[in-house]
C-alpha cells in the first residue's frame, strides 16, 4: 500500500548559466507550475489525419502519438499538453510561434513532414492560409493570427457569451477558408472578414449519462467541418458525436455509455476519427485512459486503438528492495522573458 508520495523535479536544462538563488527560484516557479496544471487538468482533445491518412492524437497521460496509414504506432513527445494543430505544408517547422513572455502558455514543435503543433493552454488550428489561429487567455475575447514569420495580429474579436464567460473549447479551419469554434453550447464561424457569426446550438441531452467531474451539458469541445459545411463535433458532456447541417438539424453519431466520453472529431474523406477518454474523478492524468475509433460513411463503428496497444503510455512505477519507486509524472515547459526558454521533467517518488 502506498504511504505517502512525493513530487519533485529530478531534471533541469536551461540555456544559460544560473546562480544558485536563480535556480531555486526557478525550480520554485516550476513547483507552482505543477500545481497549476493539476487544478486546471482535464483530458485532451487533439487529433488530426494528414493527407496521407496517418492518425495523429493527444493522450493527456503520455503525449502525442501517431498511427500510420499500416498501422504502426509512434510516441512522438513526452509533453503532456490538450491540444494540437497539424501543419501540413511545414510552415512552422523553421517559422516562429507565439511565445507568452509570462510563461503562462506554450505552443510547441513536435516532428517534421508533417510539423505537429501542441498546446498547454487552448485549442490551436492551422487555417488554409497556413496561418496559426489561437484564442489566449489574455486577452479575452480575442482571436489572434500568427505567420510563420512570426507577425501576430488580431483575426477577430469574439461576442461576449451571455453568461459573461468565454471559453474556447476546439477550433478548426473549414475548406472554405473560415475558422469554426466550440462554446459550450454553440458553434461559431468565423468568415475571413473576420465577421463572426453563431452556426448551430445544441441543447441538453435529456436523461444523458453523467460523465464524472463534467458539469456542462452540453459541453462541445473538437470539431470538424466538411466541404459542405456539415459539421462534426464531440459533445463531452453528453458522451456523444453528433452531425449538424448548415440548416440545422442534428443527428447524433454515436453515443457512449459513462464513464467514456469523445472529446475530438478529426475528418479524412468520409471516415470519422473519435478521440475518447475514460473520464474519472480528480485530476490524475495517467487514470483518463485514451482510445481512438473509426466511423465510416456506412454507419459502423470500429475501435481502432485503446491504450493496451500504446507502449509506455501507462507504464508501472519502477520498485527497488528498499520499498520505494518512481516514475515520471510529466514535462512542461515554459519561457522565463530573462533567461530563455526551460524544460522540465517531474517524477513522482513513491514509498510502500
Amino acid at each position: 500500500m502506498i504511504k505517502r508520495e512525493q513530487r519533485i523535479a529530478v531534471w533541469l536544462n536551461y540555456p544559460n548559466i544560473l546562480n544558485e538563488v536563480c535556480c531555486r527560484a526557478i525550480m520554485g516557479l516550476a513547483l507552482v507550475c505543477l500545481l497549476v496544471t493539476s487544478i486546471l487538468a482535464h483530458t485532451g482533445s487533439g487529433i488530426a489525419v494528414d493527407m496521407s491518412g496517418q492518425v495523429f492524437f493527444l493522450d493527456t497521460g503520455s503525449g502525442p502519438w501517431k498511427i500510420d496509414t499500416k498501422g504502426g504506432l509512434t510516441h512522438l513527445s513526452l509533453l503532456r499538453n490538450h491540444w494540437l494543430a497539424l501543419d501540413e505544408s511545414n510552415g512552422f517547422a523553421r517559422g516562429r510561434l507565439p511565445t507568452d513572455t509570462t510563461g503562462d502558455w506554450v505552443i510547441t514543435k513536435v516532428g517534421s513532414n508533417p510539423t505537429l503543433l501542441i498546446s498547454t493552454d487552448f485549442p490551436i488550428v492551422i487555417g488554409q492560409d497556413g496561418n496559426l489561429y489561437y484564442p489566449p487567455r489574455r486577452p479575452h475575447l480575442q482571436l489572434m493570427r500568427t505567420e510563420p514569420s512570426g507577425r501576430t495580429s488580431v483575426f477577430a474579436t469574439l461576442p461576449r457569451p451571455i453568461n459573461g464567460e468565454s471559453h474556447i473549447n476546439g477550433i478548426t479551419a473549414a475548406p472554405d477558408g473560415s475558422i469554426y469554434y466550440t462554446e459550450d453550447s454553440a458553434i461559431h464561424k468565423i468568415g475571413k472578414d473576420g465577421k463572426v457569426t453563431t452556426v448551430a446550438t445544441v441543447t441538453r441531452l435529456a436523461n444523458g449519462p453523467k460523465i464524472p467531474d463534467t458539469d456542462l451539458h452540453p459541453y462541445l469541445r473538437g470539431l470538424n467541418v466538411d466541404a459542405k459545411g456539415v459539421m462534426y463535433v464531440a459533445d463531452n458532456g453528453d458522451a456523444r458525436v453528433l452531425k449538424i447541417t448548415p440548416e440545422g438539424k442534428v443527428t447524433t453519431l454515436l453515443q457512449l455509455e459513462s464513464p467514456w466520453s469523445p472529446t475530438a472529431v478529426a475528418l479524412y474523406g468520409d471516415v470519422l476519427y473519435v478521440l475518447e477518454f475514460l473520464h474519472t474523478p480528480g485530476d490524475d492524468r495517467t487514470a483518463w485512459m485514451p482510445r481512438i475509433r473509426k466511423i465510416t460513411a456506412d454507419g459502423k463503428s470500429t475501435i481502432i486503438l485503446t491504450v493496451d496497444q500504446m507502449p509506455g503510455a501507462r507504464a508501472r512505477p519502477m520498485t527497488t528492495s528498499a520499498g520505494f519507486g518512481f516514475d515520471k509524472l510529466f514535462h512542461i515547459e515554459f519561457l522565463n522573458p530573462f533567461l530563455g526558454p526551460f524544460h522540465i521533467s517531474f517524477a513522482r517518488i513513491i514509498v510502500f
